[in-house]
């Protein structure tokens, strides 16, 4: 068995268990955000389990470059699985190697593989949303000048960054929340290109198949 099917196993055994483990992170880091009145012990015990899963990425990553034999060239190769270590709220964005799945298949189109990718885009984009709106919350909350005071405007501002409308009545004014802002509008332009793309490819595939079908000259 050569080292990239190594690595394919041991991602498709660990990948549930990861996602898991990334909604648990996702909900202690929303806790730690939204409930900043909690008891210390809370506060440690949800700081504890974010620790946790960020340990449990780094071992997936370590194995698997463990496990591809490939040492530096691993990270340039992998770079998805790189950015996801250093920012596990960014893990709902694996599914970008759905789509590349989806691209390199040919032949006769699967219309439960095709939904199945725009639905995981779904919930990729309502996973990063909710990231994005408790980060950058995080960080506007209590700033000069900022226009978004409460959780609910941090939601109302996720929503026009990720469809890209950008209404403009709420707007990051620190620098963090503004270069969250950026990562949030270029995360929303991958999301709907990877649906739109996926639909039109589908659609693409299924008009050729019946032009094959109709007889010469037809």
């Amino acid at each position: 068995m050569d080292d990239d099917s190594r690595v394919a196993r041991w991602q498709q055994r660990t990948e549930l268990p990861l996602a898991l483990a990334s909604l648990t992170f996702l909900a202690s880091y929303a806790v730690r955000v939204l409930a900043p009145g909690l008891r210390d012990a809370w506060q440690d015990l949800c700081l504890a389990v974010l620790l946790t899963s960020w340990a449990l990425f780094a071992v997936d990553y370590a194995v698997s470059w463990r496990l591809s034999g490939q040492r530096l060239r691993f990270v340039r190769t992998h770079w998805l699985d790189t950015v996801v270590l250093l920012l596990p709220l960014l893990r709902p964005l694996r599914i970008v190697r759905v789509y590349e799945a989806v691209q390199r298949r040919h032949g006769r189109p699967r219309l439960a593989l095709h939904a199945r990718v725009i639905a995981y885009s779904g919930l990729a984009t309502v996973l990063l949303g909710f990231a994005g709106a408790l980060a950058v919350y995080q960080q506007e909350r209590g700033a000069p000048g900022a226009s978004m005071r409460t959780f609910g405007d941090a939601v109302w501002w996720t929503c026009a960054t990720l469809t890209t409308v950008g209404y403009g009545d709420i707007t990051p004014v620190t620098g963090l929340g503004r270069l969250i802002a950026v990562g949030m509008m270029a995360i929303g332009l991958a999301l709907l290109g990877a649906v739109t793309g996926t639909f039109a490819s589908w659609l693409l595939q299924v008009f050729a198949r019946e032009d094959d079908k109709r007889p010469p000259g037809s």
